[in-house]
């Protein structure tokens, strides 16, 4: 499928219980130079008040802004995501976390690096806590050399510091360059063809609690003879500095998901036995667009 300005877009935001971050995730979608078809928030169980906050936002936003959601079972991304994917109605799915603010070229660069064949792995900017306070205070997003930000130390990776600022550049002739090389897989800021997620079944529902849901699927893909493609100078995302979920060695071959991680690997795995098809038939038609209930005009 050759890439295209024709090509339709879905953004999918996961998020759980922070509709603050939402907030600023969905106003920064709301201000792209390329807007996607659809934004889809993937919500994990959030109460009353995210989907109230949902519908304020759609009286104003300027593309279909539909919320699928769960009841709230525990950490459950993996399903969570592969109900999105099933809703989705984009040739192309362009996915964030809800704790994310994204740059005004956000979706436009995903697009300028999609190929056939190929999957976009993007990264993140971590804000500091005064930076991260300050956006939530209603502070305008800042990106580029003088962004408040920590950057992960490659000499000691168990530390951060206030180097390597480059990466805070939007420098679109060099990302073309970086997206030759394969990155590190990251589910918060990552872009796939719809047709592709559908080949592998979506992401393993077996995966309960925090963590390795974006690794594992990231192998199945490549399994399947697809390419990760790093996406570096581009596709820029400021992410809101919070408390980790994640246990104290998320790297613990023990632990439940990371088994079924390996088993990815050593049994070299492509579709996922418990997946998104699960969810086709409940999505046959798409979820209610919230600029409908809000009585927007579509």
């Amino acid at each position: 499928m050759p890439q295209s300005s024709a090509t339709s877009i879905t953004v999918m935001v996961s998020t759980y219980n922070w509709k603050e971050a939402l907030a600023l995730s969905l106003r920064s979608l709301a201000g792209q130079s390329r807007l996607p078809e659809e934004v889809i928030v993937a919500d994990d169980g959030s109460g009353d008040d995210t989907a109230e906050l949902l519908r304020d936002i759609a009286r104003t936003f300027p593309v279909p802004l539909r919320h699928v959601w769960q009841p709230d079972e525990g950490f459950r991304k993996a399903r969570i995501l592969n109900r999105a994917i099933a809703a989705a109605r984009g040739d192309y799915v362009v996915q964030v976390d809800g704790d994310m603010l994204v740059h005004p070229n956000f979706v436009e660069d995903h697009m300028a690096l999609a190929r056939p064949g190929r999957f976009l792995q993007g990264t993140r900017i971590r804000t500091t806590e005064a930076e991260t306070a300050r956006l939530l205070g209603g502070g305008r997003p800042q990106f580029g050399w003088f962004v408040d930000a920590y950057f992960r130390d490659d000499k000691d990776r168990s530390t951060y510091h206030f180097g390597r600022r480059h990466h805070t550049l939007r420098l679109p002739w060099l990302a073309r360059i970086k997206s030759r090389s394969t990155g590190h897989p990251m589910g918060c800021n990552v872009s796939f063809w719809r047709e592709d997620l559908l080949r592998v079944n979506g992401y393993d529902e077996r995966m309960h609690g925090y963590g390795s849901e974006d690794l594992e699927i990231d192998i199945r893909l490549r399994n399947a003879g697809l390419r990760r493609s790093q996406i570096k100078f581009a596709a820029l995302a400021l992410h809101l500095e919070h408390r980790s979920v994640s246990s104290l060695d998320p790297a613990d071959p023990e632990l439940p998901n990371n088994k079924l991680l390996y088993a990815a690997r050593d049994q070299h795995l492509v579709r996922a036995e418990f997946g998104l098809d699960e969810h086709l038939a409940d999505f046959a038609q798409p979820p209610i667009d919230l600029r409908a209930q809000a009585g927007q005009r579509p």
